[in-house]
């Protein structure tokens, strides 16, 4: 850190759930607070992949509720073993689409959602196929159907914010708490459920759930808190919606924490905080739809300070305005509302940057490293020659390799050789 001069930048660092991360950086925010390098003395620093601990959740249901599973995945295999039974089974469904079945890896719970996702279109057909072959003997009955359809619901939001959290785009942390929320008023709707294995699943998770959001949440709602369509307005209702008796408290405690943070903010960014003007919703809205009749240096000026509201803060000042309506800013991007009202928020809007742009996951990072996608193996070789040679180029120069591509009748085989230092033949792909 200290080399690259970042040292006295780091707001938070994101980890996965291994012990020996949670003793890292523990050293690391110890090391920092030396130089009082941290907000708030790191209580924000350590935030937990948000992924992992997903897969954690599910992976605890799934144990639960395995051998529920079972008979669709036997369903799957024994259909997509044979040309003739999948011919047999697309007699047997209604339409001239096609039948799109995919068996799940157990290891992925990702793929065992897809799974019962495209089994569940076909239970109609299952029943006939049933019928039509008689060596078929796993079809769920209708109380299995019922069941897997409960564990697909159940499976669809985790499966939602994973896709949020793998795409290519890197998502600010105010997407994420609706998502969360729905998770957790998903299972606590399950805690009742009256199939008995369902509660349980939900159960298992629950308590996976509580362990980890526990302390992660606040990060997540201070994220929601700082976009203008959502705020604390928002925030409310969801809470009320998963249990009225606690959500002042959840309230008061994250307006607390936000207080506490600005404070430090404010500190730091002492000439920004005094400014203050009137609320941005309809500049920001009328910059959107484009500046009508008005001349730029109007709008300059309507934005700058008109007057001092001693007692309230810049926190206090932004919490008040009228929040922006959803539906009128759908798409919209909450970093640069605030890079556009800088001038307006000061600090305020330096720390609301800084949490909404906190990496809930370490995904992206983690596959910046991965070379599981560039692996070439007998049953991924239709590449052409020279892409080939590319990607073991690539890979000669991080492992020392010396790459040598032969002209051979085969277009695809490309032998590998070591340096002359080693005189070692490698793999021949």
């Amino acid at each position: 850190m200290k080399e690259w001069g970042i040292e006295e930048k780091i707001f938070t660092l994101t980890l996965d759930n291994a012990s020996a991360n949670d003793t890292m950086q523990e050293i690391l925010k110890e090391r920092l607070n030396l130089d009082d390098n941290l907000f708030c003395g790191g209580e924000f620093f350590h935030v937990r992949c948000c992924a992992h601990i997903l897969n954690l959740i599910v992976q605890d249901g799934l144990k639960i509720i395995g051998g529920a599973l079972s008979k669709i995945r036997d369903s799957v295999k024994y259909i997509k073993a044979s040309q003739s039974r999948g011919i047999a089974f697309q007699q047997c469904v209604e339409g001239d689409d096609g039948v799109v079945l995919s068996l799940d890896v157990q290891t992925r719970w990702n793929s065992t959602f897809l799974m019962l996702e495209k089994a569940l279109r076909y239970q109609r057909a299952f029943n006939r196929f049933k019928v039509v072959d008689k060596s078929y003997k796993s079809c769920p009955s209708n109380e299995e159907w019922v069941r897997a359809k409960q564990i697909c619901d159940i499976l669809k939001p985790f499966y939602k914010i994973t896709t949020l959290m793998s795409g290519t785009s890197y998502s600010t942390s105010n997407l994420y708490f609706g998502h969360v929320w729905k998770i957790e008023r998903l299972l606590k709707d399950n805690q009742q459920n009256s199939d008995a294995l369902i509660k349980e699943m939900a159960d298992k998770m629950r308590v996976k759930f509580d362990k980890y959001w526990e302390q992660y949440s606040v990060i997540l709602a201070m994220g929601a808190v700082f976009d203008p369509r959502m705020k604390f307005k928002l925030l409310k209702r969801l809470y009320d919606e998963l249990d009225p008796s606690t959500s002042e408290a959840k309230l008061e405690y994250l307006r607390k924490k936000m207080v506490m943070l600005f404070e430090e903010y404010k500190n730091k960014f002492p000439s920004t905080m005094n400014s203050t003007s009137t609320p941005s919703s309809n500049h920001y809205s009328t910059e959107r739809g484009g500046r009508t009749n008005f001349d730029d240096d109007l709008f300059d000026l309507d934005d700058t300070p008109d007057a001092m509201d001693e007692g309230k803060s810049l926190l206090d000042i932004y919490l008040d305005e009228t929040k922006l309506e959803m539906k009128n800013f759908p798409e919209m991007c909450v970093l640069q509302y605030w890079k556009d009202n800088r001038h307006r928020f000061g600090a305020l809007s330096y720390m609301a940057c800084d949490v909404l742009s906190i990496p809930i996951t370490t995904v992206a990072s983690e596959s910046s490293f991965s070379i599981g996608s560039r692996i070439l193996n007998k049953y991924r070789s239709r590449l052409l020659p020279k892409h080939v040679q590319a990607l073991l180029c690539t890979r000669s120069w991080l492992f020392g390799y010396v790459v040598d591509e032969k002209d051979n009748e085969a277009e695809d085989e490309i032998n590998i050789k070591e340096s002359d230092a080693s005189k070692e033949d490698s793999s021949v792909i």
